[in-house]
């Protein structure tokens, strides 16, 4: 895939450093980077994230997917990159952990970025979440009960992980970047 087309997805469970790390790699892709849930959905999520009903929470998470993908597909059209932190499978497997009982089939045709699923060691990932200045909500709480099984859900998507433990964010950017190198270079000779 020609770097010009890029679409990239960075995944992975609270504090192993997507919202750090997804800016500076749309920074170095020269990518726009596209929030997956647009701000017009955002007065709903923090209002819906005070229920405790898995169904409806996936629901809006997949409408605001939706509206996004519909950003998403112009750039790309246009041949710009981009870049966003948590698509489909982030969707999918927090929702199918938290206890959804909808069964989703994703339409064909939806733009599939090349995804990195960030992972930490658990001791340096709970310093980081203890660091943060952002209030945890009963969902996220729901999380950090989860982890192994949030971890397990990811291996039904393809994924190539990366270990921010001991990385900075450039160090994790470099690492991404580097990978697509590799295997630019491989797919030609």
């Amino acid at each position: 895939m020609p770097d010009r087309n890029l679409f990239e997805s960075i995944e992975g469970l609270p504090g192993t450093g997507k919202s750090t790390v997804t800016p500076l790699l749309a920074e170095a892709r020269q990518a726009v980077l596209v929030p997956t849930v647009p701000p017009l959905y955002q007065p709903l999520r923090r209002e819906l994230d005070l229920y405790k009903n898995a169904d409806a929470r996936m629901c809006l998470f997949l409408s605001a997917l939706f509206t996004a993908t519909d950003q998403i597909r112009r750039y790309l059209d246009a041949g710009i990159p981009v870049v966003v932190e948590s698509y489909f499978a982030r969707c999918l497997t927090t929702h199918s952990v938290f206890g959804a009982q909808l069964k989703v089939a994703l339409p064909e045709g939806l733009p599939q970025p090349v995804t990195y699923q960030l992972v930490c060691e658990p001791r340096e990932r709970l310093k980081r979440l203890a660091e943060r200045d952002k209030p945890m909500t009963r969902w996220d709480v729901l999380a950090e009960q989860q982890t192994d099984q949030l971890t397990d859900a990811y291996r039904r998507f393809p994924v190539r992980r990366i270990d921010t433990t001991a990385a900075t964010p450039d160090d994790v950017v470099r690492s991404i970047l580097s990978l697509n190198a590799a295997e630019v270079d491989h797919a030609i000779h």
